[in-house]
């Protein structure tokens, strides 16, 4: 009775709080509600554009040309989660004007490569290369507007987007870091080719931008700028149909289409609170953890939530599936989807040691690759910064690979990674540093991999902390 009772009293209080609002308090509350919503949702489309007005405000690449960073990524590349391994090119299209082809190399002796094919809103169109749709044959990919309904021609792998906009992320393999092999790689890379449908006959060269020393920043802004590249994906993008239920809500936002966007400072204050707690939102979400990939105790986990993966395959078909949330904490910290999940590349996320602690980046950590690695091109393992999920600012590198032929192996063929501020004595070859004032988290990447890592008769080991590291030693 006495519960029934106190029940009762806090829904009388919450009705008579409601009843003393004023309608300014309540189109308030409107408002930063469905700006957190928003953000959740948009979170996808707004990581892409924020790499497209990158490249567009911070270098001299634009919209169907390339862009590559001509050496292994350092710090100086802040988008999400990038791989320090490979030589990357990405390739921003356009179809409003019409169908636009993608005419990617060949793997041969020179060079191979691993890329992946998307839409604004990061829906995986085709992976491409070794493990792609052209099997390392290269092709021409032809990617078609929306709502296209000619014929596309013969010879041609055609991909129906959603979207006029989209981008290409294009990884060329390398053999090692080494200056010779690292030109290889980008000479290969450059066989790549853009051009216009209608320009085929004789399309012109490819411009190719080194953006290698740019500070190229695309992490997710938590403040009321990330609504600035919603309303601009909201007036260059069709909407889909499964998306239609959001234009009231945007609204709401004062954003719509063929409208400006002129938020008042009232508004934008309150779009800024509600990025900050849809921050908060996504942070907790991720930092509870991923679904562990090798045992239920295991630290490391798979790359996305699952049903994030599987409706991003099948183009979100299944009409009772709609994982949202779990989609705007995915591309809070990656970008870029993959068709085939596990084909060409698959990735392990940990936040965590063997004893459930965050990874500090004052300690030393050690984690043992066992022998016998499931790729049949490589693996590598980076640390990102835990905050921003970009590559730690100021390291010297941010990575050890298979790739590294100076790595020291144990006896069994295992090999040790430390992650600290400081190189263990003897061990600079299998050094990550770390920053003793930031948490990091780590990403494990296995290309081309085997079944030995889907079946877990190979498995990756939780990461040990060693010790807590003061001015440069161990205690």
């Amino acid at each position: 009775m006495r519960r029934s009772l106190t029940a009762g009293v806090a829904l009388v209080l919450s009705i008579v709080a409601a009843q003393a609002q004023t309608p300014d308090d309540i189109a308030a509350r409107n408002i930063q509600r469905r700006a957190v919503e928003a953000m959740i949702w948009a979170m996808p489309a707004v990581n892409y554009d924020l790499m497209l007005q990158e490249m567009l405000s911070k270098t001299a690449g634009t919209v169907g040309q390339a862009i590559y960073w001509g050496r292994p990524l350092d710090w100086h590349n802040q988008t999400l989660t990038p791989n320090p391994d490979a030589l990357y090119f990405m390739v921003f299209f356009n179809t409003k004007d019409g169908p636009v082809v993608l005419d990617l190399p060949s793997g041969d002796a020179n060079g191979s490569f691993n890329g992946n094919i998307v839409t604004v809103w990061q829906m995986p169109l085709e992976d491409a290369g070794l493990l792609g749709a052209d099997k390392g044959k290269g092709g021409k990919y032809l990617i078609l507007p929306p709502g296209y309904t000619g014929k596309a021609p013969d010879g041609y792998i055609a991909l129906q987007s959603d979207t006029f906009g989209g981008y290409m992320l294009f990884r060329s393999n390398l053999r090692s870091h080494g200056a010779d092999d690292v030109a290889k790689s980008i000479a290969y890379g450059k066989q790549l080719k853009i051009y216009p449908l209608a320009l085929a006959d004789n399309p012109p060269p490819t411009v190719f931008t080194d953006v290698k020393d740019i500070g190229y920043d695309s992490t997710i802004r938590y403040d009321a700028s990330f609504f600035e590249h919603l309303d601009r994906i909201v007036q260059n993008e069709p909407w889909l149909q499964r998306d239609r239920a959001m234009i009231d809500p945007l609204k709401t936002l004062g954003i719509e289409k063929g409208k400006p966007f002129n938020p008042s400072d009232s508004t934008k204050a309150l779009l800024a609170s509600a990025a900050r707690e849809a921050g908060a939102l996504l942070e907790a979400k991720y930092d509870a953890g991923l679904p562990p990939f090798f045992s239920e105790t295991s630290r490391w986990t798979f790359p996305a939530p699952t049903d994030v993966v599987k409706a991003a395959q099948e183009a979100y078909a299944d009409p009772d599936v709609y994982p949202i949330d779990n989609r705007g904490m995915a591309y809070s910290y990656a970008y870029i989807g993959i068709k085939r999940l596990g084909a060409g590349q698959f990735y392990l996320i940990s936040i965590r040691d063997k004893d459930g602690r965050a990874f500090e980046g004052d300690a030393t950590y050690r984690l043992t690759v066992p022998p016998n690695a499931p790729v049949e091109q490589y693996w590598s393992i980076t640390a990102y910064d835990r905050q921003t999920h970009a590559l730690i600012k100021n390291m010297s590198r941010a990575s050890r690979s298979s790739q590294i032929a100076d790595m020291q192996k144990n006896a069994d063929g295992s090999v040790d990674v430390y992650f600290a501020p400081a190189a263990p004595a003897g061990k600079e070859a299998n050094w990550v540093p770390t920053d003793p004032a930031r948490k990091f988290e780590l990403m494990f990447r296995a290309y081309a991999p085997t079944k030995a890592l889907f079946d877990h008769s190979w498995k990756l080991p939780d990461v040990e902390r060693l010790a807590a590291t003061v001015g440069g030693s161990t205690r």
